[in-house]
Order: structure tokens, then C-alpha cells, then sequence
């Protein structure tokens, strides 16, 4: 099988494909004429791109989330789409919850004092104080695989949760004004974009944190950064509208933490997720059906 890949992806079993070239661009230039399969992190696979690939079988997507992939119009084209869900759960949910610690107790300000030779007081006198974890609550936003090892996770530190999801819990807005920390973890569609809009960030209590290692675009996001301007809340955030963009206006705050989307970025998460891609390409090859299509 001929397999189409936007980049090489980590670990050994990328090691099993015969018949594999990495493309110079995404979407491809021109026709791709003989190729059965795709390997894409979420890129733009739509008409247009399909269109490219008359050969076409399965998009193997490498991620969990496959909101830039026309998944209506590869199904229309016969074409099988997969993901790689579960083995990135506890990677994404250890970012979760560690953006919460390092916001809440305020420890990369505190590294950031120290290398800039501003710490000169004795540790009693400050320089700041941070918030417990313990007997805070944590609002979760989308209580799926992801979502429910946080609480797990948050449980084991003390913290009282509560969840909103499409199957159950609070009201969205009754979790915002009841929260201590928001944390989404909710998948980007139609229906969610933009959830967290100017209004709901409002509702967000004083002094409270947001998480988001999700998709950057479940929040309005000047939104946001008229928030965090303000000083009113704070907040740990691995996801972004526009990425690799990140607006400006917040590099400059102490009250937010910022990482690179690194949800899934470790050696063993990053090979499983491999390891899932590389069994969906062989399987259809051997004429079997998809291990994780998405439905």
C-alpha cells in the first residue's frame, strides 16, 4: 500500500511501512495519483484535498482529534478515516494537571523571579502566595476519556469536581460561576466552537483558573485575553485559535502559563499513537477492516 504522510512520526513502527513518502507541503501540490493511504496530525483533508488522492482509501489520522478532516466527505468517497484514541489519555490529563499546579501555586512566576535575580526576601515574606488545590472545585468541560482521568487525577489532590457533558452533569453556566478551576476538555465541532464565549468567560468567579488542553477555539479568544489582562482570572493553556500563532498580548502576563500543544508530546505516548497508525495502514492493506475508525 502506498502511504502519503505529512511527517514522519516518532517511534519504531513508522519503521514497518514499505512504501512511504513524506510530502514537501499539506495539502499536497498536485495530483497523488496511486496513493491508498494518509498519514496527517489533524491537517486539512477536504474536497479539494481528496481530490488529489483518486486512489484513496484511508486517512490515518495521528491524534485523537480530527476536527480539520472533512470526515462526510471522505465517506461519500468510500474512504475510512482512524484515529488514535485512549493511548494519549493520561499524557493529556498529566498536562491538566500540571498547567493547574503550575498556575494555581504559581511556579513558573516563581522560576521566573528566581533567573532574573529578583528574589530577596526570606521565603515568609512572600514574594506571593499561590492557592491550595485541596477543597477547591474544579469544573470539568466534557467529561470523555480525557476528562475523566483528570478527575481522577484532581480527586487525589483534594479537589471536589463537577462536570459538564453532552450525557449528563451541571448546567454549563452554573459550573462557570461555581468553579475555582475550569478545565476543558471538550472535542471542537460546530455546536462547541467558540463555547466559552465574552458571556460564559464572565461568568468565570473572580480569581478563578482556566485549562484549556483541548482546542484553542472552544473560547472566544480575545475574549480571553481581555480577561487575563484585566488581572480577574488566570490560566495554563496548551491550545490556541490560529497555532502555531499565539497572541502577542499574552506573552507578557504572569498569570498565565503557556505550553507548545504538548497534550500527548511524550516519547512512549507519541510511539503508541504510532504504533495505532501504522497497525490501521497494515490491516487495510491485508484487506481487513480499520482497528479505530471514527464513526
Amino acid at each position: 500500500m502506498k502511504v502519503l504522510a505529512s511527517r514522519r512520526t516518532p517511534g519504531p513502527a513508522w519503521d514497518e511501512l514499505d512504501d512511504v513518502e513524506i510530502a514537501d507541503a499539506w495539502p499536497p501540490r498536485g495530483p497523488q495519483p496511486g496513493v491508498e493511504a494518509i498519514v496527517v496530525a489533524n491537517e486539512l483533508v477536504d474536497a479539494k484535498v481528496l481530490a488529489l488522492l483518486p486512489d484513496l482509501r484511508l486517512v490515518a489520522n495521528f491524534g485523537a482529534g480530527y476536527d480539520a478532516l472533512d470526515v462526510t466527505a471522505c465517506r461519500e468517497r468510500g474512504v475510512v478515516v482512524t484515529n488514535t484514541p485512549d493511548v494519549l489519555t493520561d499524557a493529556t490529563a498529566d498536562l491538566a494537571l500540571g498547567l493547574i499546579l503550575a498556575v494555581r501555586r504559581r511556579i513558573v512566576e516563581g522560576d521566573r523571579l528566581l533567573r532574573e535575580g529578583r528574589w530577596r526576601s526570606q521565603w515568609s515574606a512572600g514574594p506571593f502566595l499561590g492557592r491550595d488545590l485541596g477543597g477547591s472545585t474544579l469544573g470539568i468541560v466534557g467529561m470523555g476519556r480525557i476528562g475523566s482521568a483528570v478527575a481522577r487525577r484532581a480527586e487525589a489532590f483534594g479537589m471536589r469536581v463537577v462536570q459538564h457533558s453532552r450525557t449528563g452533569g451541571i448546567p454549563l453556566d452554573e459550573l462557570l460561576g461555581e468553579a475555582d478551576v475550569v478545565s476543558l476538555h471538550a472535542p471542537l465541532t460546530p455546536d462547541t466552537e467558540r463555547l466559552l464565549s465574552r458571556e460564559r468567560l464572565g461568568l468565570l468567579r473572580d480569581g478563578a483558573t482556566l485549562v484549556n488542553t483541548a482546542r484553542g477555539a472552544l473560547v472566544d479568544e480575545d475574549a480571553l485575553v481581555e480577561e487575563l489582562e484585566s488581572g480577574r482570572i488566570s490560566a495554563g493553556l496548551d491550545v490556541f485559535v490560529h497555532e502555531p500563532r499565539v497572541p502577542e498580548r499574552l506573552l507578557g502576563l504572569p498569570n498565565v502559563v503557556l505550553t507548545p500543544h504538548i497534550g500527548s508530546a511524550t516519547e512512549e505516548t507519541r510511539a503508541a499513537m504510532t504504533r495505532i497508525v501504522v497497525d490501521n495502514i497494515l490491516a487495510v492493506a491485508r484487506g481487513e477492516a480499520a482497528l479505530t475508525p471514527v464513526e
